[in-house]
């Protein structure tokens, strides 16, 4: 990994469950790169959304994109040069929840503020997109098994992932590499995490794909 074909900056991306973190974790930990996780246990509304999403949508979306905003504002091109990251978030994306979970007066002020600190956000120079079907996603959150996320259900889930879908459908500001990661286990299975990093040494510019099939 000395001669590195690997972005200085990269994002996982992807909907609840899928791996994100996770598979965020162990790219950093290969790389010896600085890690940018979003925080979402630093949320203090977040458990009230997924139990009342009305009353809790806008100062949940609020504080996210705040946190957001302050972790990626520092990042300016000189310093990526130097220093290698990887976050499990994209700033772009947090567009994506406020539309599917606040009202019409909340999104016009939240659009307001994001529009605001938008400017000031350095884009990655690779996203990996994972993807999978939500049978799947709500396997994987009922067996990691934290509380909160219990109360998720599917069609929730399923408008999420559309919006995935559609969001990255149009998405140009970077490169991406979108993954099938419903058959395999790039946190557990150093098979299919291999497959995973020699697929990075070949990404260009522009859109890729990648279904690998699992490894042993």
């Amino acid at each position: 990994m000395s001669e590195r074909n690997y972005p200085g900056y990269l994002v996982v991306e992807g909907p609840i469950g899928v791996g994100k973190t996770s598979l965020a974790r162990r790219l950093a930990a290969s790389f010896g790169s600085e890690l940018l996780l979003e925080g979402a246990d630093d949320n203090p509304f977040l458990e009230r959304f997924y139990a009342n999403p009305r009353d809790a949508a806008f100062p949940t979306q609020m504080h996210f994109l705040m946190q957001r905003a302050e972790q990626l504002r520092g990042l300016r091109q000189a310093d990526l040069f130097e220093t290698t990251r990887i976050a499990d978030f994209l700033f772009q994306k947090d567009r994506l929840f406020a539309q599917l979970t606040l009202n019409a007066d909340e999104f016009d002020l939240y659009r307001r503020v994001y529009d605001h600190l938008a400017p000031d956000v350095h884009p990655p120079d690779l996203v990996i997109y994972l993807q999978a079907p939500v049978s799947i996603l709500m396997e994987r959150i009922r067996k990691r098994g934290i509380a909160h996320e219990q109360k998720i259900d599917a069609e929730y889930l399923q408008r999420l992932s559309d919006a995935y879908v559609e969001f990255f459908h149009h998405y140009e500001q970077a490169p991406l590499l979108i993954v099938n990661a419903a058959e395999i286990d790039l946190v557990n299975s150093d098979a299919d995490y291999g497959q995973l990093l020699e697929r990075l040494q070949t990404v260009g510019s522009g859109r890729h794909f990648f279904n690998p099939a699992p490894i042993g």
